[in-house]
């Protein structure tokens, strides 16, 4: 009886889906479910999967209705105890799903553990070993660009990227499920942020091994779409998961990240559309479908909140530190 779905999101992903499924089959270790969820998508890749993997459950979703969603439907058809994400322009190392399972079994109290991810170009250089968040209002992959022979020890981290990570499917009814509302980018901190508040932990698990090409479906690490939706998602974070008092506490500290990054965004010849996304991300705050996604305050977590203020302050220094 197969304990895991692999969910792969897909839109246009051609170049990279026949590589995804090939190792991910290939990789052995337990018995698992795939379930592609197809975004619309219009380059062949749809029928790919039909003709060449058989064994991959297809749900067609006719357009491109984002990676939240299309996630989500993903995990509501899955049976398993656990569901793992894994994006489509990536490829895994042997015993891939069984290392992350071995994990999940081991730790009832986490949510949800990351896997290590090296680039697909420069296998020898980290793309992520977890995420993490700070008070700057800043999420930044753990490990990003450092020696791949670093990062060799398990331990906690604020979220898993949702790029190859395994998630409890019976928590995702407790949480609630991605945000539909992110559409793309930051969703993953979003719900991995939830569950802390909710008194659950993410984790790291360095002997699962991915790699990964990026960006297979923006098409480059800087663009306006990824710019526009990541600055507006950065402000809705925020709204949804702080009570109003801690968004007063870090507002010092927001100021001066979004204008760091608005610099560096300017620099980068996407000022102006890094400032429009953070407009957008107000409005959708304040929008009635935006605070109907709000997570209310609960007493009874207070102690989650400290931790989790606590962790944001200290993760500043953890981000300076690592350049």
């Amino acid at each position: 009886m197969a304990k895991t779905t692999v969910v792969i999101p897909n839109y246009n992903g051609i170049a990279y889906l026949e590589d995804c499924l090939t190792f991910l089959k290939r990789s052995g270790g337990t018995e698992f479910e795939t379930i592609v969820v197809d975004n619309g998508s219009t380059d062949g890749s749809a029928e790919l999967v039909k003709q060449r993997f058989s064994w991959v459950h297809l749900i067609e979703l006719g357009e491109n209705t984002g990676f939240s969603h299309a996630v989500n439907v993903g995990i509501k058809a899955a049976k398993t105890m656990y569901v793992l994400l894994l994006n489509n322009d990536t490829v895994v190392e042997h015993d891939f799903v069984a290392r992350l399972e071995q994990v999940m079994d081991s730790r009832p109290e986490y949510f949800s553990f990351a896997s290590k991810m090296l680039s697909m170009k420069q296998p020898e250089i980290i793309d992520d070993a977890g995420d993490y968040y700070c008070a700057l209002g800043w999420a930044f992959a753990r490990g990003k660009g450092k020696s791949a022979q670093r990062f060799t020890a398990p331990g906690d981290v604020f979220a898993a990227c949702a790029g190859a990570a395994i998630y409890r499917r019976e928590v995702f009814k407790q949480i609630g499920y991605f945000d539909r509302l992110h559409f793309a980018y930051l969703e993953d901190i979003d719900i991995g942020y939830r569950a802390r508040l909710r008194g659950y932990k993410n984790g790291y698990c360095p002997d699962a091994v991915v790699y990964h090409a990026g960006s297979g479906s923006s098409g480059s690490r800087y663009n306006e779409f990824k710019v526009n939706l990541s600055s507006r998602n950065s402000i809705y974070l925020i709204a949804k998961n702080m009570p109003l008092l801690q968004i007063l506490l870090n507002l010092p500290l927001f100021f001066i990240g979004f204008g760091i990054k608005t610099l560096f965004f300017i620099k980068k010849g996407f000022g102006g559309i890094y400032l429009r996304g953070l407009w957008r991300g107000c409005l959708l705050a304040a929008s009635r479908e935006g605070r109907n996604h709000k997570l209310p305050f609960k007493m009874k977590y207070f102690s989650c909140y400290v931790r989790i203020q606590l962790e944001l302050w200290y993760n500043i220094l953890r981000r300076v530190c690592e350049g």
